[in-house]
C-alpha cells in the first residue's frame, strides 16, 4: 500500500477500479449485501440500473481501498490543489458558538482520505472503531494520530465530552447498524433502520452543534469535493425518533449526491423492528 501511494492519482484510481471489479467477482457475501441494499433503497431503478450501481459501488470502494495509502502514508496537503471545499462558513459559524461541533459524517468510500483532507482546512478530533486486525489497527491509529488532534475510541464518551468542552470539532458517524441497544427505527431511504440515539444525548449534554459534512471524488477528473452544511436546526428536539429521522434524511441527501460512493456492503438494515422477521439479507 505504501508503494501504491507513490503512484500518480490517475494510476491509483485505475488500479482501484481493477481491485473493485475483482472484489465484485470474488466477494460473494458482500456483493449480496450490496445488491439487497441497493434494491431496497432504489426501487425506482430498473434491475439493470441497480446492477450497474452495485458494480460502480465496488469500483468506488476499490479506489477507496487504495486511497488508504495516501491517507496513511502521504501528506494530504499535496492534494489540496485538487480539493474543493464548500460551505466552510457553516462550520466556522457553528464553532463560534463555543461549545464544540460534532461533524456528522457517513461511511463514504473516501472515508479515510476525506478525513485527512478535511484536517487540512480545519482542526478536528475523530472517534473510531478499532480494526479487527491488530496490525491494521495500529497502522490506522498511528496515521490518524498524525492527521487529527486526538483519536478517541468509539466508546470513549468521556474523551468526547472533553474535546467538545474545549470547543473542538469531532468526526462522528451514526450510519451503521450497532445492534438493538439504545436505538430507534428511523427511515433511511424509506426503510426503518436502527439508528442510535446517542447523538441526541451528546448534543443535549454538551450543547454542541451538529454539522453534517461529506466528501466525494469528482467526476470531472482526479479531485475531491468536501461539503459542510448548516448545523442541524432544533437539535436535539426532545424526540429521539424525530432527531434520528433528521439525521438519516441528512445522510441520505448526501448519499444521493454520489450513490456509488457509499458503503453499500454494510448490513445497514440487519436489525429489524420485529425480532421475528427473517431479515433482508437471508439468502433464499
Amino acid at each position: 500500500m505504501w508503494c501504491v501511494s507513490r503512484l500518480p492519482i490517475r494510476v491509483q484510481w485505475w488500479l482501484g477500479k481493477l481491485a473493485g471489479l475483482l472484489a465484485l467477482r470474488l466477494a460473494g457475501s458482500r456483493r449480496h449485501i450490496a445488491q439487497v441494499n441497493i434494491r431496497l433503497c432504489f426501487p425506482e431503478l430498473t434491475a439493470a440500473q441497480q446492477s450497474a450501481l452495485v458494480r460502480n459501488a465496488f469500483i468506488a470502494n476499490g479506489i477507496g481501498l487504495l486511497e488508504l495509502g495516501i491517507a496513511w502514508f502521504r501528506d494530504p496537503a499535496k492534494l489540496t490543489g485538487i480539493t474543493r471545499v464548500h460551505g466552510l462558513e457553516h462550520f466556522e459559524e457553528a464553532l463560534a458558538h463555543g461549545k464544540g461541533v460534532l461533524l456528522l459524517g457517513g461511511h463514504y468510500s473516501t472515508l479515510d482520505l476525506g478525513g485527512s483532507l478535511v484536517t487540512e482546512f480545519i482542526e478536528a478530533d475523530v472517534m473510531q472503531r478499532d480494526h479487527n486486525n491488530p496490525l491494521m489497527n495500529a497502522v490506522m491509529t498511528r496515521a490518524r494520530e498524525r492527521r487529527y488532534g486526538t483519536v478517541l475510541g468509539a466508546r470513549d464518551l468521556r474523551g468526547l465530552f472533553r474535546s467538545l468542552k474545549k470547543n473542538r470539532a469531532v468526526w462522528y458517524a451514526t450510519d451503521q447498524d450497532y445492534g438493538r441497544k439504545d436505538i430507534v427505527f428511523a427511515p433511511f431511504f424509506g426503510i426503518p433502520a436502527g439508528t442510535i440515539t446517542a447523538t441526541s444525548r451528546i448534543a443535549e449534554r454538551s450543547g454542541c452543534k451538529v454539522v453534517p459534512f461529506s466528501h466525494f471524488r469528482r467526476d470531472d477528473g482526479p479531485g475531491y469535493d468536501i461539503y459542510f452544511h448548516p448545523a442541524l436546526e432544533n437539535f436535539p428536539s426532545g424526540n429521539d425518533l424525530q432527531d434520528a429521522t433528521l439525521i438519516n434524511q441528512t445522510i441520505e441527501r448526501e448519499v444521493r449526491r454520489a450513490p456509488d460512493q457509499y458503503l453499500w456492503m454494510h448490513r445497514r438494515f440487519k436489525t429489524r423492528p420485529d425480532e421475528n422477521d427473517p431479515g433482508f439479507y437471508k439468502r433464499r
